[in-house]
């Protein structure tokens, strides 16, 4: 719901000075403690300070409720995938019981299995989904994403073969996550702005994790010093990978009709476009509510709901995904697949690297779960593989397979092979040249 309308001299400030905070918090690193990381770094290690020895109750919490909410919901009941992603969310509950009383089975209770998943990676999400989903209100409801968009526009027919009403749907994949994009990717589907084929390329090509899971990723994997070169380096590859995919079996065989069986027509407009880039963003901040309307909607509502969302599944998915590459050899017959490139690109530790290709389709956190000894290069690339590969059976496979767009089993295994692939290749040049 849009807030009462401000004067223009008004939303120009808020576009300003709004949107200056938001990148100044994402992107600008600063040091403090003798620290060099962004913004939302430093206030997840406040945070975590603060919070002490409850950090490990207020993580359980976060799950337990994330566990029992579709039950009390009724998500469950709405389709097959909801039951068995339900499922795993309230398995997750138990692991979570054993890793903060530390009860279980003792080779599960061993450092790199329930504790390191616990510890290293739900943790930190129950941290810095929050803050991250916060300081994005900056960026996403004062006009700074229309203002970048409109310059997105006149390249997204040419190269991404999608309209360009279809820039700022790219943006808010990429900034707020899969589950937001896909949401808003199947309205227009079904509004009859995107034929199937766009809405398959922008749910298979731009729908990946949030920005703040790429935060969790670094951290994780101690890339912080290379914050910037991570980010945008995951940024360009993701949208490139895309624009390859578009043009691959089997999107490029996609039926390209609205639902309504009418075919698109081309409308780009070129011309002024600063002046254009900046009137919708004033348009924007002049609509938008009360900054603290947004900032409390963004902790009550957004960021909670994803918190509880991801953090138990996470935990049951990510465990049964250590178990089956600890102690079988699943994962290592997938790793089969990408050794030949991975040996070819000669990137270090190549079996490791191939493995984590390979698992990343269970869970898009694994592969950085394996890699934490890896090579500083290995670690890059493959962080930024787990990211621009956008397809995992966690989480944005099932939220894919419950819209109306209808893209089969088949089809997004073959679209995962692809962006894998794609992405290793793209990340690894970038890795040798700016890490070694």
């Amino acid at each position: 719901m849009e807030g009462k309308k401000v004067s223009r001299n008004r939303a120009i400030l808020r576009f300003i000075i709004f949107s200056f905070i938001g990148a100044f918090s994402y992107f600008v690193p600063v040091t403090i403690n003798g620290k060099n990381a962004v913004l939302i770094d430093h206030l997840t290690t406040l945070f975590r300070y603060v919070l002490g020895g409850f950090l490990p109750y207020y993580t359980l919490a976060i799950v337990l409720w994330g566990g029992v909410a579709p039950i009390v919901t009724g998500k469950f009941k709405e389709s097959k995938a909801d039951f068995l992603f339900s499922l795993f969310k309230f398995l997750g509950i138990f692991v979570g019981v054993m890793a903060v009383f530390n009860i279980g089975p003792n080779r599960l209770l061993e450092d790199d299995m329930i504790p390191f998943l616990f510890n290293s990676l739900v943790v930190p999400i129950g941290l810095i989904i929050p803050i991250a989903l916060i300081l994005l209100t900056f960026i996403v409801n004062y006009g700074l994403m229309e203002f970048v968009a409109v310059f997105m526009e006149p390249i997204m027919r040419p190269i991404w073969k999608t309209p360009g009403k279809s820039a700022i749907d790219a943006v808010v994949s990429f900034t707020g996550g899969y589950s937001i994009a896909m949401l808003l990717t199947n309205d227009l589907y079904k509004s009859n702005v995107y034929t199937k084929k766009e809405a398959a390329i922008i749910t298979t090509g731009f729908s990946t994790v949030s920005i703040a899971f790429l935060l969790i990723i670094s951290n994780t994997l101690e890339l912080g010093e290379h914050w910037n070169l991570y980010f945008w380096s995951t940024l360009v590859i993701t949208f490139i990978v895309t624009a390859i995919t578009a043009r691959l079996y089997p999107i490029r065989k996609m039926d390209d009709t609205y639902l309504n069986g009418k075919t698109p027509e081309d409308n780009i407009v070129k011309e002024n476009l600063f002046k254009r880039a900046l009137n919708e963003a004033i348009d924007t901040a002049q609509k938008a509510d009360p900054i603290t309307t947004n900032l409390k909607k963004a902790f009550l509502g957004e960021s909670l709901k994803m918190a509880t969302a991801v953090m138990s599944s996470i935990l049951s998915i990510g465990l049964v995904g250590i178990c089956l590459a600890t102690f079988t050899p699943v994962f290592d017959y997938v790793a089969y697949i990408f050794y030949p490139f991975v040996k070819l690109l000669q990137i270090p530790e190549p079996m490791l690297a191939s493995k984590a290709a390979g698992i990343g389709l269970a869970e898009m956190f694994l592969p950085t779960l394996i890699i934490t000894s890896a090579p500083l290069v290995t670690k890059f690339i493959i962080a930024v593989m787990s990211v621009s590969t956008v397809l995992f059976f966690s989480a944005s496979i099932p939220c894919l397979l419950s819209t109306d767009i209808n893209v089969s089993i088949k089809n997004i295994l073959i679209i995962w092979f692809e962006r894998t692939l794609l992405s290793i290749i793209l990340a690894t040049p970038i890795a040798f040249i700016f890490l070694t």
